[in-house]
C-alpha cells in the first residue's frame, strides 16, 4: 500500500509497510508529521522545501517525494 500528500508542488509518498517507526520525521518536522492524527501528514503545514529536506532524512525509504512539476513532465 501507498499513501501520496500533495500540496501542490510537491508530493509525499508514504509506504507505510517500510516504516520502521524511527520518528525522525515527526521530531524533525513535528508540524507536518503528526502520528496520532489521520491524516498523520498535513502537508500545508510547511514549505515544500521544509519538508523535502524532513523527508530525505527518513531512514528507511518509507517517506519520499516528487515534485509534482518533474513527474508531470517526465511522465
Amino acid at each position: 500500500m501507498t499513501k501520496e500528500y500533495s500540496n501542490g508542488e510537491v508530493t509525499i509518498v508514504w509506504k507505510p509497510d517500510l516504516c520502521i517507526h524511527s520518528a525522525i520525521c515527526a521530531k524533525g518536522l513535528p508540524k507536518v508529521f503528526q502520528p496520532r492524527e489521520k491524516p498523520w501528514i498535513k502537508e500545508q503545514a510547511a514549505t515544500s522545501k521544509e519538508i523535502m529536506d524532513q523527508v530525505s532524512k527518513c531512514p528507511s525509504g518509507a517517506l519520499s517525494f516528487y515534485i509534482n512539476a518533474q513527474k508531470s513532465n517526465n511522465g
